[in-house]
């Protein structure tokens, strides 16, 4: 019989697109691979993408741990990147054991992960050194998430940020958008290109598109995130359409 694992995400309540896209992403896999996925999330309240409220969203993280436990999915993650790097550098890991604990002690035994640790985890599946990237935040917040990045032993050489507060405004932002606005960083010398370092800036569409004209390998948080599941789940890290990360036999080195 093919087995069907339950995927368990902890969502920002204004976030429209991590529901979208990682569905769309493993709904595109069982096109060519036997395994069968249902999607469970709990929400945490944000609006805007500034630091007070999303201190006070991180709050709500355990809460939806234990809800999560209680569906017991088989693999559980954070889905909000920049709430975790604004806190400080390797601050995933504390999440991931804070939510683990949690897990734990509502009989759930799945593994625990965040779309901040996914990201990087996903970089240096690639071999990443050098990469460029782009995302929504305000300026001050997404120089956070590039020295959380660098922190990481990855040097950002380029980066562009949209200024965008509102959470929804965010959602609604057409993803071959970040096709043209790719062509303002500078990638030369970067290993790979982060189409989008957060989880609610649609990027799926644009992902094959930019590794294409660019020639470099190209992912997303989103992109990323996936990965991080797949692997912990011990499945193949495959997905058709997504990207060199998710290529089939494994990831495609720049």
């Amino acid at each position: 019989m093919t087995r069907t694992y339950r995927i368990g995400q902890i969502v920002p309540s204004s976030n429209t697109t991590m529901e979208t896209e990682i569905p769309a992403m493993l709904r595109a896999r069982e096109a060519v691979l036997p395994e069968r996925f249902t999607f469970h999330s709990s929400r945490m309240r944000m609006h805007r993408v500034v630091k007070e409220e999303l201190e006070a969203m991180n709050r709500e993280g355990l809460r939806c741990a234990a809800e999560l436990a209680d569906a017991r999915v088989d693999v559980m993650s954070t889905a909000c990147l920049v709430a975790i790097m604004a806190m400080g550098v390797g601050h995933h890991r504390t999440v991931e054991r804070e939510l683990a604990e949690v897990a734990r002690a509502n009989h759930c035994v799945a593994p625990v992960m965040t779309s901040a640790g996914a990201l990087v985890e996903g970089l240096k599946a690639l071999g990443a050194r050098r990469i460029a990237l782009m995302a929504p935040y305000t300026r001050p917040l997404t120089e956070l998430v590039v020295a959380y990045i660098e922190h990481e032993g990855i040097e950002v050489i380029d980066w562009r940020c949209f200024e965008i507060a509102d959470n929804l405004e965010v959602g609604r932002r057409d993803p071959m958008r970040l096709v043209e606005d790719v062509r303002s960083l500078k990638t030369a010398g970067a290993d790979v290109v982060v189409a989008s370092a957060c989880v609610q800036m649609p990027s799926l569409p644009a992902i094959r598109p930019i590794e294409e004209m660019l020639g470099i390998p190209t992912v997303s948080t989103a992109v990323c995130t996936v990965y991080g599941m797949l692997t912990r789940l011990g499945l193949i890290p495959a997905v058709p359409g997504a990207g060199a990360l998710l290529a089939e036999g494994g990831p495609v080195l720049g």
